[in-house]
């Protein structure tokens, strides 16, 4: 009797991997019926390519206006015991910012801010008064080690200060600011996301800070404006004498770009 193959099945062995091929057929097309056939998305919008506008316009070599996008600072009074950023106490940073700035807080716009200052760390009615807002922790320079983003109230306006700090060599340094009418702030990855009231009804602006390695420095990566999903705002009263003096509106959209952590581009994204 011939020998058969070790890799070729009998004959009845065949049979029965017919009937399991022909059984796994009939299943993956019932399966198929199940799920429904492929139905037409529509048709499909004609491309259009984008248009060049002013061919012959030299382009431009160098910005308009130096906003310190890439700025960062060194938060002079401030140590990082072993480095570590938790250990930092975020009133205390508030109050360095207070005093390296005296224009702004002290004998400026936000002197309400200073004044309250002094609620910090006190129980009841008089603890909530304090300007600075709870501190959050997160990595978002990708380097292992815990970050600093803090909030606190520019009074006697409704605005919002936002700021992120990193330790280098024991060192805290400010790797982005920000301030505006916030009416929301989340942590996504190595961003910072701010959203802000529009004076378009039914819209909001999102603004988005990503750390850049390059840069060590958080970029605004994203500014657009966005449907609420049915909130609305009222627009802003018109400013009268009286009322500039007690509440400063929010900055202006235009400068919304600047994350600059120095005195004077700091001013710039405040409008200031």
């Amino acid at each position: 009797m011939p020998r058969r193959s070790p890799f070729r099945p009998s004959r009845p062995a065949r049979r029965g991997l017919a009937a399991v091929t022909v059984a796994l057929l009939a299943s993956v097309a019932v399966g198929c019926g199940d799920a429904g056939e492929l139905q037409g998305a529509g048709a499909t919008p004609t491309a259009i390519s984008p248009d060049k506008l002013w061919p012959d316009l030299t382009p431009a070599s160098r910005p308009a206006f130096d906003i310190g996008e890439v700025d960062t600072e060194v938060v002079k009074g401030i140590k990082v015991p072993g480095g570590d950023i938790r250990k930092v106490d975020p009133v205390a940073v508030v109050r360095e910012e207070i005093t390296t700035h005296p224009g702004d807080y002290a004998q400026g716009t936000y002197a309400e801010t200073a004044r309250r200052m002094a609620d910090c760390g006190r129980s009841g009615a008089a603890g909530s008064r304090c300007p600075v807002l709870k501190a959050y922790y997160r990595d978002l320079t990708g380097d292992g080690h815990d970050d600093l983003t803090l909030g606190f109230r520019q009074l006697p306006g409704k605005l919002t200060a936002v700021r992120v700090y990193t330790v280098r060599k024991d060192r805290l340094v400010q790797v982005m600011a920000y301030e505006d009418a916030v009416s929301g702030v989340e942590l996504a990855g190595r961003s910072v996301i701010i959203r802000a009231p529009s004076e378009v009804a039914g819209y909001e602006y999102r603004l988005q800070w990503t750390w850049d390695q390059q840069q060590r420095a958080m970029l605004l990566t994203h500014d657009e404006m966005l449907r609420t999903g049915g909130r609305k705002y009222p627009p802003h009263p018109s400013a009268s004498p009286t009322s500039t003096a007690s509440a400063p509106p929010p900055p202006s959209r235009a400068a919304s770009s600047s994350v600059s952590a120095s005195p004077s581009a700091s001013s710039s994204a405040s409008g200031r």
